[in-house]
């Protein structure tokens, strides 16, 4: 495999990073793979309850959005939250400093948003502008943040404590639906994100074997650590261990 390439962190405001350093001193060292979960007994009866709602909810909710939707239109979906997206990915790729990656994506919006038909329409990919990923964990990562212990977190399912500081942030200030003023409208885009990425997921179900909770931590340590630019193995996942995982990552 292609030992990728990482680079150089940025770095973070001094309290930022104080504050980094003693959260994540004080919750335990950087998870590199799944023997580092001090937290085991309070994540897995988070899981467990994770696992019920999908069951009883956000399942039949996405088995339901996939018959009854066309596939043109679910396309057309997956498009608009894609171009949400971007934004936020530009906005992470500057605070990164990789600055093409930053106009790229910002690019991609202005013409999906424009040409595209409200994102509906992938223009800038079919004309070569192609989406770089980016995340406030992400960003916290390059400015040398700790990724803290494995956490799982109700309904958003596995993370880490740096990640999942870098979700809120994301979530709560550099997303679009945070900016919108109609509460109902808001809600509905990340109604409609959630259902839609769980109906991508519904092949996926079937790979998850043996402990599901082992199984997802390790399979989410290992593709987080891929897009933070490490070298690392993935065939024991399986496909799953190739697919991006957008829940979460929506905006």
């Amino acid at each position: 495999m292609t030992q990728s390439k990482c680079r150089r962190p940025r770095r973070a405001p001094s309290l930022l990073l104080g504050l980094s350093l003693a959260l994540s001193t004080a919750l335990g060292a950087t998870p590199e793979n799944g023997e580092d979960d001090p937290l085991e007994s309070i994540n897995r009866g988070v899981f467990a309850f994770n696992d019920t709602t999908d069951r009883w909810l956000l399942r039949p909710l996405a088995d339901t959005y996939t018959d009854l939707a066309p596939g043109f239109v679910r396309r057309g979906v997956g498009n608009a939250l894609r171009n949400l997206r971007d934004v936020n990915y530009a906005i992470n790729a500057f605070f990164q400093g990789r600055w093409d990656d930053a106009a790229a994506n910002a690019s991609r919006f202005a013409f999906n948003s424009t040409l595209g038909l409200a994102g509906t329409i992938d223009v800038a990919t079919a004309g070569g502008i192609d989406s770089s990923y980016a995340d406030f964990g992400q960003t916290l990562a390059t400015w040398g943040m700790p990724s803290g212990p494995f956490i799982m977190i109700p309904i958003i399912g596995p993370s880490t404590l740096r990640d999942g500081a870098g979700f809120a942030v994301d979530a709560a200030v550099l997303s679009v639906p945070a900016h919108i003023e109609s509460t109902e409208v808001s809600a509905a885009i990340w109604g409609t994100a959630v259902v839609h990425t769980r109906s991508q997921l519904l092949s996926m179900d079937d790979l998850v074997t043996g402990d599901r909770y082992i199984f997802m931590r390790d399979a989410y340590l290992q593709r987080r650590r891929v897009t933070l630019g490490e070298d690392v193995e993935l065939e024991s996942f399986g496909d799953f261990g190739d697919f991006e995982d957008d829940l979460g990552e929506d905006f």
